[in-house]
């Protein structure tokens, strides 16, 4: 959101600057004057801003995954592409609907701005729609009754904060007509119930043990969505899951 507001800012001066210029500006130069600096960078730089912040704006969002709450789906250092019309146009930096086109649906993973400080971007994977009932019961998932299956992978090795070596056990989830990934420890935890409210969304981390996400600080607003994460582009160190489609 930060950036975003700065593109914003960084366009407004440098349109205004080349408008300046065609109505007033260009008018009082002798015919060989040549364009002043600012004059010269704005023009330059005001159709490249625009097409950038046009793209990041309504077409797809690059962003980079900082932790491991996601794991095994995405990992610490992922960079990621986001579908900016999943949910609908937005208008930038206000984030409100212009143009509805769709909703979350049960199994994306969504980015959106984390609820109690939204000019930080969070992303997760949904879990609960408006209206549903939602429980989390010895780790097992159950919406609106019925009971999420879960199947048995493999052990799950591997190292937070690059120092501390952990082993979880990767199971794979049936979320409704999605099938993914989850991670589960050896801890113990607690068990949840919610009531998702009209607009808004229940949002778990797929590292389920390790995520800090709607059983801790509540409900994704409608308001606060930015879009569906659907590729992963680069990263630095496994270069194998470049190109990997998210699910």
């Amino acid at each position: 959101m930060i950036f975003a507001l700065i593109m914003v800012i960084v366009l407004s001066i440098t349109g205004l600057i080349w408008l300046l210029d065609i109505f007033v500006l260009s008018k009082k130069r002798t015919a060989n004057a040549k364009e002043p600096l600012l004059v010269e960078y704005s023009k330059s730089f005001f159709p490249v801003i625009f097409l950038v912040f046009f793209i990041r704006s309504f077409i797809a969002e690059p962003f980079k995954i900082p932790s491991g709450s996601m794991m095994p789906t995405l990992l610490a250092g992922d960079f990621i592409l986001v579908n900016k019309f999943s949910y609908g146009i937005r208008l930038p930096i206000l984030n409100n609907t212009m143009i509805g086109i769709g909703e979350p649906q049960r199994g994306d993973v969504f980015v959106f701005h984390y609820p109690p400080k939204p000019s930080i971007d969070y992303i997760k994977r949904v879990v609960g729609l408006p209206g549903d009932v939602i429980e989390y019961k010895s780790k097992t998932l159950f919406v609106n009754g019925k009971k999420m299956e879960q199947t048995f992978v493999d052990k799950y090795p591997y190292i937070m904060n690059e120092i501390h070596h952990i082993e979880a056990k990767e199971f794979k989830e049936a979320l409704g007509d999605v099938n993914h990934s989850i991670l589960i420890h050896d801890l113990p935890g607690d068990d949840f119930k919610f009531d998702v409210p009209k607009g808004h969304y229940l949002a778990f981390g797929d590292n389920r043990d390790n995520s800090a996400d709607s059983r801790v600080w509540g409900f994704v607003p409608e308001h606060n969505l930015v879009g569906r994460a659907f590729f992963i582009w680069f990263n630095f160190v496994e270069f194998k899951r470049i190109g990997t489609i998210i699910h």
